[in-house]
């Protein structure tokens, strides 16, 4: 029984510190994602700028 009960506060206690997460590791994600986030945000908007620009060159020409 002892035995068992050592296994158990074993597993709890190596357990506890190897599945949660950690402060930095949380800091690290967010950047990353931010980073990501970022990236694309610039990405859509020169998307945006270009469609735009495209749609008013076009209109400019039809009322002509």
């Amino acid at each position: 029984m002892k035995k068992s009960l050592m296994y158990l506060c074993t597993f709890i206690f190596l357990g506890t510190f190897t599945g949660c997460a950690t402060w930095d590791g949380m800091q690290d994600d967010s950047k990353e994602a931010w980073e990501t986030t970022k990236e694309v945000s610039s990405e859509a908007w020169d998307k945006t700028k270009e469609v735009s620009s495209e749609a008013w060159e076009n209109t400019k020409k039809s009322t002509k």
